[in-house]
């Protein structure tokens, strides 16, 4: 399967050290296109308030238009009617907003973040899940992570169409997960928001306080989100040649999965 690594979607929280980025991965299968995670969308962009609602003030997105995947998409000479398959780390605004672009995609996430954005039962979750993002009925295919036969050391990680594996990592949000996705030669770990900055996994503790701080004001559970932390940090330490650790919103793990070097 060929990979392509995309911006979604460009964001400049206050204090942050330049442009955070929405990561999606474009993967080409012999079945048509499957995306991980959407980004922003181009409705997002005709209507900020209403689908990405006051959490815009904090992330404050840059929302271009050729940085929603439907552009994209076309610029590779595809159309939105091959993609086939979304597959979504969880339903916050800046991963589901493309959604709406692909209206004909089966929506692929974990059963516990359909309720979660279905039935908002915290303050948090009623302000992050914006019922606008589904007004499209998109067709929402969940699953449950923790009947699956696992994946390197993950208990709850279930194969979800050849290839690609859904990996319950539930902490930034109730049903939250990582996503693998098996590229040939090596596999991709997509690991959403289940951390935001690298050096939160390198060893090195170099984090910005401001995505510190953010991270800790969307935590669904904070303790599960230390748990995730320590077990990518494993993965990261451990240096398997053949995996490759990217998370939603670090730029400088687009530019070296990009670029190769991860």
């Amino acid at each position: 399967m060929k990979i392509h690594h995309l911006n979604c979607g460009s964001m400049r929280p206050p204090a942050t050290p330049g442009p955070l980025v929405c990561h999606v991965l474009l993967i080409e299968t012999t079945d048509g296109l499957v995306l991980v995670d959407s980004g922003f969308g181009l409705h997002d962009i005709a209507d900020p308030a209403r689908r990405i609602g006051s959490a815009r003030h904090l992330i404050r997105p840059v929302l271009d238009r050729e940085e929603t995947a439907i552009r994209q998409v076309r610029q590779l000479g595809y159309d939105a009617a091959d993609v086939r398959d979304i597959v979504l780390t969880h339903f916050d605004p800046d991963h589901a907003g493309g959604l709406a672009d692909f209206p004909g995609a089966r929506v692929h996430l974990t059963a516990a973040e359909g309720a979660a954005a279905a039935n908002p039962l915290t303050r948090n979750e009623r302000r992050r899940y914006q019922p606008a993002q589904r007004d499209h009925g998109p067709d929402l295919v969940e699953h449950d992570p923790s009947r699956g036969d696992g994946w390197r050391g993950f208990a709850a990680a279930i194969e979800i169409r050849p290839g690609v594996v859904l990996v319950g990592l539930d902490g930034h949000t109730r049903g939250h997960a990582a996503v693998a996705v098996d590229a040939g030669e090596r596999w991709i770990l997509h690991a959403g928001d289940a951390f935001f900055h690298r050096g939160q996994v390198d060893g090195t503790g170099r984090v910005p306080f401001s995505l510190a701080m953010v991270e800790r004001s969307l935590a669904y559970d904070r303790s599960r989100i230390r748990a995730n932390h320590e077990r990518l940090a494993e993965l990261w330490a451990a240096g398997a040649p053949d995996l490759t650790l990217v998370n939603a919103h670090d730029p400088e793990l687009l530019r070296r999965a990009r670029a190769g070097a991860l």
